[in-house]
């Protein structure tokens, strides 16, 4: 396991200035790390503007804070954007962002992005990796309207709440979950046919890696990533909100067994010691 934060991302050059200066990147996991997705963590400032084409990628953006407007170039349609909203676009999706008011966001790509990527005259990136030829186009979840719909589990045994926004039924090469923990709870937990990432939006938490005990304590705009060989605690300190995003992704409905695991969904991809 490992862990990052928005200051070594800072100190380490990858946090980039995008879109005429109106975007601060961080780019916390890229193709290097092995882990078969990227994703940044994106400041934005009010009134930013831009068409966007990911021709060559699958995009999922959560957001964290701030309001503005996602419209479908093609067919021009419309969706207001806020906290929990999650907006995917693929390279069938050219697409304008607006933003009305200062906004926060993750933004996951599959095939990863190599981290010093700048958007071309189209708004897209350099190709990375091999994507799947697909007729699907743009769509939006909203994490306030699949909880009411009853799409929030109760899992870890009973520790976390999680809404799967993103499974493998999406077809995007990665999952996406919106997981709670309430203040006090713990949970040991192994991912042992999984990479996931969890990067957290609100609280403060403590992870504990059980192989060495050794312990990190985690706030907004930190991050910590663990594999197969990661049997590790979760203890969350405040109430504690996070993303987690999953490869390969799950299909949405497992619950964890008795050591902390899930199910197998897929080929796992090799992590940063292979890659």
């Amino acid at each position: 396991m490992f862990i990052r934060s928005f200051d070594d991302r800072q100190a380490a050059g990858m946090v980039k200035s995008l879109v005429n200066n109106t975007t601060q990147s961080a780019r916390f996991l890229t193709a290097a790390d092995g882990l078969g997705f990227s994703y940044n963590e994106n400041r934005i400032g009010n009134g930013s503007d831009v068409n966007l084409w990911y021709k060559h990628h699958w995009e999922a953006n959560y957001i964290i804070s701030g309001k503005g407007e996602v419209t479908d170039l093609t067919s021009g349609q419309k969706w207001a954007l806020g906290p929990g909203v999650l907006y995917v676009v693929g390279p069938n999706d050219r697409h304008r962002f607006h933003i009305t008011g200062a906004e926060h966001h993750i933004s996951v790509f599959c095939p990863p992005l190599k981290g010093d990527e700048r958007h071309d005259a189209d708004g897209a990136y350099a190709a990375s990796g091999p994507i799947p030829k697909t007729s699907q186009r743009m769509f939006v979840k909203r994490a306030d309207e699949m909880r009411a719909a009853g799409k929030e589990l109760v899992v870890a045994g009973g520790k976390a709440r999680t809404i799967r926004m993103l499974t493998q039924a999406d077809n995007v090469g990665f999952g996406l979950s919106d997981v709670h923990f309430d203040a006090g709870a713990e949970a040991v937990l192994w991912y042992k046919h999984h990479w996931e990432a969890n990067h957290i939006l609100a609280g403060t938490c403590e992870v504990t890696d059980l192989a060495t005990k050794q312990s990190w304590q985690l706030a907004p705009s930190m991050a910590y990533y663990v594999g197969p060989t990661d049997r590790h605690k979760l203890r969350a300190i405040t109430d504690v909100h996070l993303l987690s995003v999953f490869s390969p992704p799950l299909k949405g409905d497992e619950q964890h067994d008795a050591d902390g695991s899930l199910p197998p969904t897929g080929p796992i991809p090799p992590g940063p010691a292979a890659s």
